[in-house]
């Protein structure tokens, strides 16, 4: 057995480890942000210039979406914390080296390097915590898992920006943070002992002897659905925000900070509200709630509606997100939990990539409102398939 049955210690040095990694992960797209013009400006008789600086911040993502699934395979294969200490020590070697390239093109590599890391770190991790971890206590990691994601952007994304006042190119610097956390990831992480599945008893273990299983399949396509729906709103909002006269990006930052906030402090309750609910209606709510905010976008009349609609979307993504990954892991065999994991972190980042080219040609021909009541209607159907799914779920079998 690999996972430990007792609920998650508040100071499990294990727990602490994989959450300081998963603060590194959203940092590596939105740390740069603010150096943004900076770097353009910097870089300004590049002929393409203005399109490499804003493809830095997505280049990650891309090399997520190409290796995530290799490194899970790697992750089952060679171990999982040798696989979480190479990304993190990538990561900071990657990611500070920005700040020494004297070309766009350099830069544009070291970022598609810096997405092999995330793409090592995410995969390990999030294996890791199913290794570990079981029942509550692992809902409850896989809820703080993505809290700590955010606040590892909110906090990165603020100090890069002090940085950029000084040169564009000391954001990249932040990166280096990684190197602090090293050494106690090497203390406290260990390799779980390999299962031998002709040995295992546990149900999850038995629910996919074969492959990865019909769950995790369909777990990955929906999450990727489902972030197709929710990346609308970093991508599209702050040009909905200015079409309603609000060109002030401390506004339009403050509206996605709401977003961001509300996402972070719903997903840290999942693991008191997955034994409650379970998963159908944790899926029932959460889009529920994204649809309601859709809803509301669509309708906003000013300012304070934007806000309240953002916050609901929100809300329900974060109450959705920990779902695909739990049944998701649960579904995999725990011989193939980091491949499972490699799927599931490159259905996020194919689903980011995917958003934009989606949303835009409906922007342009419903507009914004039409857009989101778009959404709106797709995010309540789901939201009425999880009800009907519950329903139909004989009361022994359902989880509460």
């Amino acid at each position: 057995m690999i996972a430990s049955p007792s609920p998650l210690p508040a100071l499990d040095r294990r727990a602490v480890a994989l959450l300081l990694a998963a603060t590194l992960t959203t940092m590596a797209n939105a740390a740069i942000s603010p150096a943004l013009p900076g770097l353009e400006a910097r870089f300004a008789e590049h002929p393409h210039a203005a399109l490499l600086t804003r493809f830095l911040v997505p280049a990650p993502s891309v090399a997520v979406v190409l290796i995530a699934g290799w490194a899970g395979l790697l992750a089952d294969r060679l171990g999982k914390r040798a696989l979480l200490l190479a990304g993190v020590l990538l990561f900071a070697l990657a990611g500070s080296l920005g700040m020494v390239l004297n070309s766009l093109e350099a830069i544009l590599a070291s970022r598609l390097a810096l997405g092999v890391a995330v793409a090592l770190i995410m995969t390990a991790q999030t294996a890791l915590i199913a290794d570990y971890f079981d029942g509550a206590a692992r809902s409850r990691l896989l809820g703080l898992q993505i809290s700590a994601r955010n606040l590892g952007g909110l906090v990165s994304i603020t100090l890069a920006g002090v940085l950029a006042l000084m040169s564009p190119m000391h954001a990249f610097a932040i990166h280096g943070v990684a190197l602090l956390i090293l050494p106690f990831l090497w203390t406290a992480i260990t390799e779980p002992k390999r299962p031998q599945v002709a040995q295992t008893t546990s149900t999850e273990d038995h629910e996919s002897t074969q492959g990865l299983g019909v769950g995790l399949w369909a777990m990955a396509a929906l999450q990727m659905l489902t972030t197709i729906c929710f990346f609308t709103m970093p991508t599209q909002v702050p040009f909905f925000v200015a079409s309603h006269g609000i060109e002030n990006t401390a506004i339009i930052g403050a509206v996605m900070g709401a977003l961001t906030l509300a996402w972070t402090l719903a997903a840290a309750r999942y693991g008191a509200l997955k034994p409650r609910l379970g998963h159908a209606r944790l899926f029932m709510l959460g889009y529920g709630l994204m649809g309601a905010g859709m809803a509301t976008l669509a309708l906003a009349p000013g300012l304070t509606v934007i806000f309240v609609g953002a916050t609901l979307v929100g809300l329900g993504f974060a109450t959705v997100s920990p779902n695909f990954n739990e049944i998701a892991l649960r579904s995999a065999p725990a011989s193939r939990r980091g491949r499972a994991a490699g799927v599931m972190t490159t259905s996020v980042f194919l689903g980011q990539i995917i958003s934009p080219f989606l949303t835009l040609p409906l922007v342009r021909t419903t507009g914004y409102s039409g857009t989101f009541a778009t959404l709106a209607t797709a995010l309540i159907l789901a939201a009425l398939t999880a009800l009907i799914f519950h329903s139909m779920q004989k009361p022994q079998t359902r989880e509460v």
